[in-house]
């Protein structure tokens, strides 16, 4: 993954991750000085995530690979209850024994995305210390700091006021908060993140734990996200578009990606995948097959990151057998691997082939370019090369008289490249 800031919150700023911020700068300064742990609030209602999850899930990942600590928090305690945040009526209650078996699930669909070992991310349902919790005790020393007043002024409650709200749904926030207050004293969590609709249960726990240990946590929100025509994220005519397989094959998942609104590419590229901003700026201004190129790059990356590299060839495969091939442009993201490996994985790449005897006793790169036709003489290969256009395994070639031996053959294959834009495989046999 290519980086230029040092800064996860300017590189989730430019990929349009941030809604709210508690304290921009702060958080700013906080995540640029020290290693963070952060939390996010997954729901475990279901045995599988589903794509309306993945600004999160995608969030966590960036803030990861900048060496924070993500704590993912299934809400098996505060599930029994039901968030009322987005919601017109209550949510069906689930058992103990369901909310452990959906957790299960979901923890193997993270893994996917987040690192685990070593304690590098955590997964935590909070029914570890909201199950035990005295409600005398909780009202006395957690209840007697929030205001029903305030509570009442949130979109969330005012909306639930006009169809219902119940008294359980009611003790969510204060649950929530508590969530914040427990992660803060046994993780020294400093920061918890969501979609914008749990803003106000956000705000609650960061003031909750400056109340009782003086000190200050922080919140950031993600934008709720609809596609440019309106319709929910992640929305299919089968339903939810699911991250399990069993519930969305890894073809209908690649196909999805495949089908947004051309408005969508260049900012579902931003969310969805890890490709370098500045290559996907330019990308909202592309047309015809060069868009098309940049909806498979992201409907290849994004199948990939839920189902492995075996699984998001396959489906790239078999699109190009029903509805003909896709190609990828190497100018359309020039220094992005992953646009490589989509070319790859689709057949588009020229190959040639070599006998590994000829390579051990060493081959001139010049009459090698020659032979198979990238340069029609290898006076044209010399120039190429003292031009610094020429690229053997991603390395620029500096001597014209470069000998290509069996040490650079990397996965049964040499990569050669001119330019930016042309590719070539010596497959050795």
């Amino acid at each position: 993954m290519t980086l230029k800031t040092d800064n996860v919150y300017d590189e989730l700023s430019a990929r349009g991750f941030i809604q709210q911020v508690t304290d921009p700068e702060p958080v700013r300064k906080l995540l640029r000085n020290e290693a963070v742990t952060f939390y996010v609030g997954i729901d475990p209602t279901a045995d599988s995530l589903h794509a309306g999850h993945l600004m999160a899930v995608m969030g966590m990942a960036n803030m990861q690979h900048y060496g924070h600590r993500p704590i993912a928090i299934l809400g098996g305690g505060t599930a029994m209850v039901g968030d009322p945040s987005g919601k017109t009526e209550m949510r069906k209650m689930l058992t103990r024994e369901q909310i452990r078996a959906n957790g299960e699930k979901i923890k193997s669909q993270l893994a996917r995305y987040l690192d685990f070992s070593a304690g590098k991310a955590l997964l935590i349902d909070n029914y570890e210390w909201l199950g035990p919790l005295n409600y005398i005790e909780f009202l006395r020393d957690i209840g007697r700091h929030f205001s029903v007043n305030r509570m009442l002024t949130f979109e969330t409650y005012k909306r639930r006021m006009e169809t219902g709200l119940s008294f359980l749904e009611f003790n969510y926030q204060l649950l929530q908060a508590y969530d914040y207050y427990m992660l803060y004293k046994r993780y020294s969590c400093k920061l918890q993140m969501g979609g914008d609709d749990q803003w106000a249960n956000i705000l609650a726990g960061a003031d909750l734990i400056r109340r009782i240990e003086g000190m200050d946590a922080y919140g950031l929100t993600f934008p709720l996200l609809t596609t440019a025509s309106g319709a929910k994220m992640g929305k299919t005519e089968k339903g939810a578009l699911w991250l399990d397989a069993d519930k969305t094959s890894p073809f209908d998942y690649f196909q999805y990606w495949i089908n947004v609104d051309d408005r969508d590419v260049a900012r579902f590229l931003m969310y969805f995948t890890f490709l370098p901003a500045e290559e996907i700026v330019g990308i909202s201004s592309l047309e015809g097959h060069q868009l098309n190129a940049a909806k498979t790059v992201l409907a290849f990356e994004a199948t990939r990151l839920t189902h492995g590299e075996e699984e998001a060839k396959k489906a790239l495969a078999a699109a190009a057998s029903l509805f003909g091939g896709r190609t990828i442009p190497t100018d359309l993201l020039p220094s992005s691997t992953i646009a490589r490996k989509v070319e790859m994985a689709g057949g588009t790449i020229p190959q040639a082939e070599m006998a590994r005897k000829e390579l051990e006793v060493g081959q001139l790169l010049v009459d090698v370019m020659c032979r198979i036709g990238l340069t029609r003489s290898k006076g044209e290969a010399r120039r190429l090369i003292q031009q610094g256009g020429v690229y053997v395994n991603d390395t620029r070639v500096q001597d014209v008289e470069m000998v290509l031996g069996d040490g650079l053959v990397q996965d049964g294959k040499i990569t050669m490249r001119l330019g930016k834009k042309r590719y070539f495989q010596l497959l050795v046999v």
